[in-house]
């Protein structure tokens, strides 16, 4: 968004929210010491009486100058804001000899816009702290020894030296060394990680007691930690729903109580033989009353606080609409592979049909070493850890859903999931028994055969059962989304339906769907949708992409240094940890609770001293005392995220 486009939503809603304060501190504090004397001098009755106005005219002209600009580009707009309604109010104030009335309201004023801009900065600069986080400056080795230069300057593949307790540079590869390594500034994880050379490390996190070499996988501004920097401060612009509907509120109720302040004005001394004075002055109060300040900060310092509350716990929400849609989730699906499980599968079994266990491993090797699916890996790993030689497999093709398919020693060959055995023609009564037998197991039934070609008939060559860890903290996180409110949790797996429901039971999921594709899984996330309104989709940020694309709002897992789960995502969590949604969940509806209430009290206020201004029972000082005191409210009310963010983190 560009500078024009914020000014004219100022004008709009009637404050500057960017926020600058438009008084230097230092004239609002000498206006603030001029209003003081004033009134001394006025309720003291010191001096002769011209003192009191004299001083008055001081701290009016110090502050109000200061509202001139904006006052006019108002005016020539058309479009009142709150300057132009101070100024206004300020100069009836002094029409009618109420000098130090004004002064009060341009002192009060200035008080409150300065509290706003320092809210605002207030929870910005949580996020700009984490540009402080990374060294201005590496160690680099050179053939010559060690050279310092500024991280700007060092190129990928350089080899930099992080001795202990400093902070790594940038995000690399460990060459050299074995160190504890503090990742709580990305991730969020409140344990050292142990760190071993070929293990990635990220520019900011901290290194313990040992020396490591670290090989530059990325330049500086390419860093996960620059990457988080750039998509919180993003996300600090994009507006909430709620912002959105607050500003559009302003928009009308400012010129609307500006109108009925000039009607206050007008019509009793016309019609009805009312005094000008009286009336005028009770306009201006109408025209304090107008003000939205509280009313429009009550949802912007809020959004900030909040996302920086999670970004601070390793939690990247993408703007303050994701942040509203986090509190209202009432629904929640999630993949097995990797979020329910620790993603890591190994094989536990490998059973012959017709081909040897030796024959059938490799088979099955030569077509995944193309793969880069854990359950692949874990074959490949397998073969690798017995010394089994493979052939590279030709011809290479992946059937989303299924498996793949190759050529190996020229024969058309296939490994995948009891769906695609199916669909190939090549299961059998008996092979059924013994995929069930597995699949009760809550192990995953791999399939490798030979394809039917060329008028042969296909063959089953083995079975590899497969088995991936459940996270320790998974029954621990289901808990706890059922505890903030989550009504449904659901898994959506690729895998068969009893694997589904054996890992369902074990981590107390509602409900477990299995055998299913990508465009089931979106089907699955659309009937959420509709059954319950906001529902979130916790993924890899890649494969399961069209089902987190679909709903509500898209969460990734372990998206630290991993480029295409954080763009992907609406949310991404900087580490393998199913906990943080619940803290997400809780957080965003904690956001919710204090918008809400600020809304409601700000709202509440503006009434009630609309109906003391009609009655004329208010004074000018007292409504902008009490707008004031509602901004200072709204934004300690807000600011409170911030606080209880610091102290779950310890």
């Amino acid at each position: 968004m560009n500078d024009h486009e914020h000014e004219g939503e100022s004008a709009h809603c009637g404050c500057d929210h960017d926020h600058e304060n438009p008084w230097p501190t230092r004239s609002l504090a000498v206006a603030a010491v001029f209003n003081v004397a004033t009134l001394v001098a006025q309720w003291g009755h010191l001096g002769p009486a011209i003192l009191p106005r004299t001083l008055a005219m001081f701290a009016v002209v110090l502050g109000g100058w200061f509202l001139l600009p904006s006052a006019w580009q108002a005016v020539r707009q058309l479009r009142p804001n709150i300057n132009l309604l101070m100024v206004v109010a300020v100069l009836g104030a002094a029409f009618i000899g109420e000098w130090a009335e004004a002064a009060t309201v341009v002192v009060l004023f200035g008080v409150a816009e300065w509290l706003e801009g320092w809210a605002d900065r207030r929870a910005r600069r949580a996020v700009g702290a984490l540009l402080e986080l990374a060294p201005e400056t590496a160690l680099v080795k050179t053939d010559n020894g060690t050279v310092e230069k500024p991280v700007a300057e060092v190129a990928v593949d350089a080899v930099v030296l992080v001795k202990n307790g400093e902070r790594i540079p940038l995000d690399g590869v460990v060459a050299i060394g074995n160190s504890a390594v503090n990742q709580a500034p990305i991730t969020g994880e409140s344990v050292p990680v142990d760190k071993k050379p070929g293990d990635s490390v990220f520019a900011g996190s901290i290194n313990g007691e040992g020396s490591l070499e670290v090989r530059v996988t990325k330049a500086a501004g390419d860093t996960t930690l620059a990457r988080i920097i750039r998509l919180v401060e993003d996300a600090q612009e994009q507006k909430a729903p709620t912002q959105r509907f607050v500003d559009v509120f302003a928009k009308y109720y400012t010129p609307s109580v500006s109108l009925l302040a000039l009607l206050v004005f007008l019509v009793p001394p016309l019609l009805f033989g009312g005094e000008w004075n009286i009336w005028l002055y009770r306009a201006c109060v109408l025209l304090i009353i107008a003000c939205p300040c509280a009313l429009v900060i009550s949802t912007p310092v809020s959004v900030v606080a909040g996302l920086t509350a999670l970004a601070r716990r390793g939690v990247l929400v993408k703007g303050g609409a994701h942040l509203e849609t986090i509190g209202k989730l009432r629904a929640l699906a999630l993949d097995k592979t990797g979020t329910l499980t620790e993603g890591k599968p190994r094989v536990l079994g490998i059973e012959r049909v017709t081909a040897s266990e030796e024959e059938t491993l490799q088979v099955a090797a030569a077509i995944d070493e193309h793969s880069s699916h854990p359950l692949a890996q874990a074959i490949v790993t397998q073969a690798r850890e017995q010394k089994i030689a493979f052939n590279a497999a030709q011809d290479f093709q992946t059937k989303p859903g299924r498996g793949a398919e190759a050529s190996v020693n020229g024969k058309a060959v296939f490994i995948g999931n009891h769906r695609f055995a199916h669909e190939l023609g090549v299961c059998s009564p008996e092979l059924e028994q013994r995929l069930s037998a597995i699949e009760e197991r809550g192990q995953t039934a791999i399939v490798v055969g030979e394809k039917p070609n060329n008028g042969a008939t296909g063959r089953v060559l083995g079975l590899i059962a497969v088995g991936d860890a459940v996270r320790g903290n998974a029954r621990a996180a289901v808990a706890a989304l059922h505890a903030v409110g989550v009504k449904q949790i659901i898994m959506l797996s690729g895998d068969n339906q009893r694997t589904a429901d054996a890992i369902a039971r074990e981590v107390g999921i509602d409900n477990a769907r299995g055998d299913l594709l990508p465009e089931d899984k979106v089907t699955a996330v659309r009937e959420l949708r509709t059954q319950y309104a906001f529902v979130g989709m916790v993924g890899d940020g890649v494969n399961d992409a069209p089902a987190m694309a679909i709903a509500t709002v898209g969460i990734a897992m372990g998206a630290a240094g991993t480029d295409a789960a954080i763009e992907t995502a609406d949310i991404a969590l900087m580490q393998d940890d199913l906990g943080m949604i619940a803290e997400a969940v809780q957080v965003g509806r904690r956001t919710l609770g204090i918008i809400r209430f600020n809304i409601a009290f700000a709202l509440t206020l503006k009434a009630v001293f609309l109906v003391l201004a009609l009655f004329g029972i208010t004074s000018l000082w007292l409504a902008i005392m009490a707008d004031t005191g509602a901004t200072l409210l709204v934004v300690a009310n807000s600011l409170r995220l911030l606080r209880t963010a610091k102290s779950a983190r310890h």
